[in-house]
């Protein structure tokens, strides 16, 4: 949290605020609603504040108080972009965990800004805590955000930062495997690596998968959306050497892969294999129904909104990494079940 300027004056007696917060090793807000007993603030930083308190005899003034309790009570949230059901899901997972918390939330998409670095900066003026998704800003952006608690989502790991990821590399593997493992030849991949961390490691799983069986797909650059995916889909699979297969780097382009495969006449699952990523709703219930990896969406949102909370009130000071499991789903648009 950004340190406030030391006050003059604000407390009675030689000892502050700040001589507190420093002998607990938490911040000036944290001693303030550790004295208050509002939440959120754990139990074992409460006690090592009181502590504190009664060690150096610290009195505060109204002032003091009123100056340590200037917080926002809200998060911040930065997205690359608020379309598609992926994101949906995450927001709410971290907007319902961030209630729970008492916190508010501030959401930003840096889609189409051009001035994307500062307004993550000025955002992160105007709230306690900050979530970064994805490759939304350089590194050296959330570096230069000084004290303010980050926690990156779906993004590699930051030295000094937290961090919250689903593993995309093992259930991609297993998707190229299992696709080797019943006959699929020719491969594309829909999706652009260079775009997005998660995407790179589900291209890099899928051709670990297919290469062990001595596969070597290829890789089409490809929007995360419906049309996207149908336009691209379109493309390949009109040539006379069509790939067997497409492994679509989420649900949507997936989804618009479909369409396009209907279009021309082609049977999904049967003679073309059609793959997606994430499990959206919609994915369960296309026809066919959509083969897919299984990402906890929800849980990344709601997980990032908990550990960000944990680094604001002091309870953590060093960094946590969490990686979340994926699953793959089989179902009938790849034809192929276990």
């Amino acid at each position: 949290m950004k340190a406030l300027p030391t006050p003059s004056g604000t407390e009675t007696g030689a000892v502050t605020i700040y001589d507190v917060a420093a002998r607990a090793g938490v911040g000036i807000a944290t001693v303030s609603r550790a004295m208050r007993g509002s939440a959120p603030v754990a139990e074992a930083t409460r006690a090592r504040v009181l502590a504190a308190v009664e060690e150096l005899g610290f009195r505060p003034s109204h002032a003091g108080t009123s100056l340590a309790a200037r917080t926002h009570a809200a998060n911040g949230i930065v997205f690359p972009d608020l379309s598609g059901p992926y994101f949906a899901e995450v927001l709410l997972g971290y907007e319902e965990a961030a209630s729970r918390l008492g916190r508010s939330v501030l959401v930003l998409a840096t889609h189409g800004r051009p001035d994307a670095d500062a307004a993550v900066r000025d955002l992160a003026g105007r709230v306690d805590g900050l979530v970064v998704l994805g490759r939304t800003v350089p590194d050296e952006t959330i570096a230069a955000l000084g004290d303010v608690p980050v926690v990156v989502v779906a993004r590699p790991v930051l030295a000094g930062v937290d961090s919250i990821r689903a593993d995309n590399l093992t259930a991609a593997r297993t998707l190229g495997e299992h696709l080797a493992g019943h006959g699929v030849r020719r491969v594309a991949f829909l999706g652009s690596p260079e775009e997005s961390p998660d995407v790179a490691e589900r291209w890099r799983g899928v051709r670990d998968g297919l290469g062990a069986h001595g596969i070597e797909p290829t890789v089409t650059p490809c929007l995360f959306d419906e049309d996207s995916g149908t336009r691209v889909a379109a493309g390949l699979l009109a040539v006379r050497h069509r790939p067997d297969a497409l492994v679509c780097a989420n649900d949507e382009i997936a989804l618009g892969a479909i369409v396009a495969a209907e279009e021309i006449g082609l049977r999904v699952g049967r003679d073309v294999a059609i793959t997606g990523w994430d499990d959206v709703m919609a994915a369960r219930h296309a026809r066919p129904a959509l083969t897919t990896v299984r990402q906890p969406m929800r849980a990344l949102g709601s997980l990032a909104a908990e550990v960000l909370d944990e680094r604001i009130t002091g309870d953590r000071t060093t960094p946590r990494h969490e990686l979340l499991t994926t699953d793959l789903v089989v179902r009938d648009s790849c034809g192929l079940h276990p």
